[in-house]
């Protein structure tokens, strides 16, 4: 592979060596990306010689001097660390060089005004099914982000799943229903699970079933294309089971309280937004 970045594989350095730090960085390899071309900065030295084996990429403590290599920095920190890593990088950027951000709920507002003007930012709410190749991410553009930053960034993350483009108004919302969603996925699993149980099922045999039969349903409604209506009437025989469970469903508010739920997932990220 070649030693130098070239416009299609710009140098990247991603700040932070977690769970997401390692998804993204994975994501680069398999996009094309030489590990030559990908740093990571990871404080916890046992982690960074971990990611630095599993990887072959240059790993380091120091924010500002990978930031200052890179022509693209994502930044995969924690939200409360957003702030003191802008300070640590800000003087390392080069002018024009892409600054992507996965941290929840702060808006592009809290980068741009910490950053030198001009400072192109594009954010990005991704949920956790990335980590297998099965996740969704919206991404948004601030002021100077270009339609070329965003195709980069869609790039970048392709490896991870579905990435879609989104005003930055929206992000709330999507983090109520892609970057919590998981959840409630994992929590309708475990009732269905348990409901086998209750049933007479072995627990290992309910939960297999119930991970199934998510997985299988979700499979077939991406590649259906039908409305997911359409797709509960089709298992929906007259008279018989699934009518008569649907009907419990609907008499516990089920549906109500999924909406609730997103709603206050959204109220929340609202919060988080104006805490840093």
């Amino acid at each position: 592979m070649a030693d130098e970045p070239t416009a299609d594989t710009p140098r990247v350095a991603v700040l932070g060596g977690g769970v997401m730090g390692e998804t993204l960085l994975s994501a680069l390899l398999t996009a094309g990306w030489g590990a030559e071309q990908v740093e990571v900065t990871e404080r916890y030295a046992p982690r960074a010689g971990e990611l630095a084996d599993r990887y072959g990429v240059r790993t380091g403590a120091l924010n500002a001097d990978a930031a200052a290599r890179a022509d693209v920095v994502l930044l995969a920190v924690k939200p409360n660390v957003v702030a003191s890593v802008l300070d640590e990088i800000k003087d390392s950027l080069g002018d024009g060089e892409l600054v992507v951000s996965v941290a929840a709920g702060l808006p592009i507002a809290t980068y741009e005004k910490r950053l030198a003007a001009g400072q192109p930012v594009v954010r990005v709410m991704p949920n956790t099914p990335a980590v297998v190749g099965k996740g969704a991410s919206a991404i948004a553009a601030g002021t100077h982000a270009t339609q070329e930053h965003l195709a980069l960034v869609e790039r970048m993350l392709g490896a991870t799943g579905l990435v879609v483009r989104v005003e930055e108004k929206d992000l709330d919302a999507v983090t109520a229903i892609s970057g919590s969603g998981p959840a409630y996925a994992f929590y309708l699993i475990d009732a269905m699970a348990e409901a086998g149980v209750l049933l007479g099922l072995t627990r290992d045999l309910a939960t297999k079933l119930a991970v199934a039969t998510v997985e299988g349903s979700a499979a077939l409604a991406a590649q259906s294309g039908d409305h997911p209506a359409v797709l509960r009437e089709r298992v929906s025989s007259p008279g018989g089971t699934t009518v008569a469970a649907v009907q419990v469903l609907d008499a516990h508010g089920v549906r109500a309280g999924i909406v609730a739920a997103a709603e206050a997932a959204r109220d929340r990220s609202r919060e988080l937004g104006k805490q840093y």
